[in-house]
């Protein structure tokens, strides 16, 4: 519901649709609880499919999952929620708002309580690419420090951003 009521705010913020940015919101984490032997089962109809490194990092499973999950058991059509859905916990290169939406709406909700989360918080209201960036920072940094891998995603998306940023700076 946290996230549901952020991506709500941030989707008014930045003139996006605040209802799917709602119902994404919602649903992002509907497979979290599954053991990983059914998110494993749902990630083997994933579109896009899951690459090897996601395979390997049970933690960003419950969201591959979910995307199979909304499109086979709900029928959501809606490419842009499914891949916000999809990528909520990776994040990717050529993220659609409704996408950097969620990330950060998952990143920032009201149940958070990690030390820079009213930094993003802050960031994310005022300005979206530069906080998909940090987060991005983030992330890897986060996943360097407890030894975990770093999808090609995650890595795609810090260096679209960082180039985004890059040219801000032109």
């Amino acid at each position: 519901m946290n996230v549901a009521e952020s991506a709500k705010v941030l989707a008014q913020r930045y003139n996006a649709d605040a209802d799917w940015a709602y119902l994404a919101g919602l649903l992002h984490d509907i497979c979290k609880e599954l053991p990983f032997e059914e998110q494993s089962e749902l990630m083997q109809s994933a579109l896009p499919p899951a690459g090897a490194e996601e395979w390997e990092c049970k933690p960003v499973w419950h969201g591959i999952a979910a995307e199979s999950y909304l499109r086979m058991e709900l029928g959501i059509e809606n490419q842009d929620v499914l891949h916000a859905v999809r990528f909520h916990t990776v994040g990717r290169a050529g993220m659609s708002r409704l996408e950097e939406i969620i990330y950060m709406a998952d990143l920032i909700s009201a149940d958070r309580t990690y030390r820079d989360v009213e930094h993003f918080r802050k960031l994310a209201m005022t300005d979206l690419e530069r906080a998909m960036f940090e987060a991005m920072q983030y992330a890897i940094d986060s996943s360097l420090r407890k030894g975990n891998l770093i999808v090609s995603q995650t890595m795609e998306a810090y260096n679209h951003y960082l180039r985004i940023m890059n040219q801000r700076r032109k």
